[in-house]
């Protein structure tokens, strides 16, 4: 049962609404960056396209959180739309500690927007705003250069858990 917050109605709580948002499948995405030599980065599931004419797209990330703090300063950011098959580098891209990049495949951009290689698409962006919102911040990413693979299946998280798309389904 999903509780709402209308006046008179049950509290929404946070268990309930987590599971609601987890019927929303979504794509997951590596954002790095090249910091002070070292690369930086994170796994992140809700990346929407935004505009065409600029080219934008965003992100939401945690308001806590200590890598994005790092991440929105550098000049140049990968965007990477991990693969089906790439639930270990998902994970190691959002795990709190140790080496998140260890045995991951990743290339740099000139400019030091780090992409995790593989996957089906990759963008080199920078940061164009921030908008707060709850715990989180929706961070507006200028899109600078984008790279396609369309034969390549994306990671799709769903239900807490990573699943992929079925063959023969598309209309």
């Amino acid at each position: 049962m999903i509780t709402t917050n209308r006046p008179g109605a049950p509290g929404l709580d946070q268990h309930s609404l987590r599971n609601a948002f987890g019927t929303c499948p979504s794509g997951v995405v590596a954002v790095c960056g090249l910091a002070d030599g070292a690369r930086v980065g994170m796994a992140v599931s809700t990346f929407v396209p935004v505009s065409l004419a600029p080219p934008l797209a965003a992100i939401c990330v945690q308001r806590t959180s200590r890598t994005w703090a790092v991440l929105r300063t550098l000049p140049a950011l990968g965007v990477s739309v991990l693969a089906d098959g790439h639930e270990d580098a998902a994970r190691a891209l959002a795990a709190k500690d140790g080496d998140r990049f260890a045995g991951l495949a990743t290339d740099t951009t000139p400019e030091g927007a780090v992409h995790v290689l593989g996957g089906p698409t990759r963008f080199v962006c920078s940061l164009e705003a921030e908008t707060e919102a709850g715990d989180h911040l929706i961070a507006t990413l200028r899109i600078h250069a984008a790279h396609a693979e369309p034969a390549i299946d994306p990671l799709v998280f769903h239900r807490s858990g990573f699943t992929r798309l079925l063959e023969g389904t598309s209309r």
